[in-house]
């Protein structure tokens, strides 16, 4: 539903090259974003941590953090979707790894949420994808079947870890179309009923 490419981003807003380099490195990329994930550290001890080691300024830290909402944005072709699935009768969640704090605000710029029967954040359960941890707790708190499962997702470790544990998945290339890609696999998963 939303795209998160920092590199795009920084890029197309004028930063120069050697400069995105370090902010993806030092930042996107860094232990302390892994963290932030997980919930292990708050928004403002990340940033501490990072300036301690970056050679990037504490205040250029923090008006980077401040654009994460800017980072992010809607695939409105999939969001439409959610509607229409809904009044079919299928149960939506979501599964993302996200910061507590950034996941609020997102949480309200976007009122597509409204869609979802519930759905599991990484710094809520210390866990993030692709860890295996995250995708038994998502099942375990809303009781689902992991065979009557379908996990969506653009980075395909993900879909494979959910597979290893029986869930069905669909790797979102870039280009892919979310339609398309779930009106294949309902016809695979007809055609597999009909043998």
């Amino acid at each position: 539903m939303l795209s998160w490419n920092p590199e795009e981003f920084f890029k197309r807003s004028g930063y120069d090259p050697e400069e995105v380099k370090i902010i993806l490195k030092d930042i996107f990329k860094s232990n302390e974003w892994s963290m932030l994930d997980n919930g292990d550290i708050t928004t403002s001890e990340a940033i501490d941590l990072i300036a301690f080691k970056s050679s990037l300024k504490r205040d250029n830290i923090c008006s980077i953090f401040d654009l994460r909402t800017k980072v992010i944005f809607p695939l409105g072709m999939n969001i439409k979707l959610l509607p229409a699935l809904k009044k079919q009768g299928f149960k939506l969640y979501f599964l993302s790894n996200f910061p507590l704090d950034f996941f609020e605000e997102v949480k309200k710029q976007y009122n597509f949420f409204k869609y979802f029967n519930g759905g599991i954040i990484s710094a809520e359960v210390g866990f993030s994808k692709p860890d295996i941890g995250i995708f038994k707790i998502f099942l375990e708190k809303y009781n689902l079947v992991p065979e009557e499962c379908l996990y969506i997702d653009d980075i395909e470790i993900n879909v494979k870890v959910a597979e290893s544990i029986g869930v069905k998945g669909i790797h979102l290339g870039e280009t892919d179309s979310l339609e398309k890609k779930l009106m294949e696999a309902v016809l695979r998963t007809a055609s597999l009923r009909s043998q």
